[in-house]
């Protein structure tokens, strides 16, 4: 996991950031306390002030992370010179981060609005720029299409590829990854006029 401060990597600060991405995920933000944060990497709950000023903070780093994450392969995945490509190695990584990651999943699509608000209008910015990086190649695909439905078309097929959490538990990852790629195609496909 990458940091999205500008402090170096630091093993101890991702498994804090995983395990609270679990506890959050499973029990709500609101549910969490920082003892159990700490219990959770064996550490006491003053002992994590160490590593971060406190549970807003870890949320706040844990969704600037993923929200980075996501528009640093989007930019890399989007610039393939075919578009068909690009929207493919998009739906390729989107699905895959989805599948590999159903608590960051659900603690994203959550728990933003406990972020503060500093922090939340960056999440935001980022999360708006990873959209248009697929608006960009579906407009290349269909230049006639209007950016806003283009873009509706974007969030819609989000809510499919972050159901996940919820959905991919009958099926093993790479049956799950190909239904979705499949459905996910086909419902930016009937976008078209």
């Amino acid at each position: 996991m990458t940091q999205a401060t500008s402090e170096p990597v630091n093993p101890r600060r991702t498994e804090i950031l995983g395990a609270a991405a679990e506890l959050f995920a499973r029990r709500g933000y609101h549910g969490v306390s920082i003892g159990d944060l700490g219990r959770a990497v064996g550490l006491t709950g003053p002992a994590l002030y160490r590593h971060f000023s406190g549970k807003e903070a870890v949320l706040a780093e844990m969704l600037l992370d993923i929200s980075e994450r996501l528009l640093e392969e989007g930019v890399r995945r989007a610039a393939a010179p075919d578009p068909g490509e690009a929207l493919d190695g998009l739906l390729r990584w989107h699905i895959a981060f989805a599948l590999g990651n159903p608590a960051l999943i659900t603690v994203h699509g959550r728990e933003l609005d406990n972020v503060p608000e500093p922090q939340r209008h960056k999440i935001r910015r980022l999360q708006r720029a990873y959209v248009e990086e697929w608006v960009g190649v579906l407009r290349r695909l269909r230049p006639e299409e209007p950016a806003d439905r283009t873009r509706a078309a974007v969030h819609a097929c989000f809510g499919l590829l972050n159901s996940t959490p919820h959905s991919a538990a009958g099926l093993d990852r790479e049956a799950m990854a190909a239904l979705l790629h499949a459905m996910a195609h086909a419902a930016l496909r009937a976008s078209d006029r």
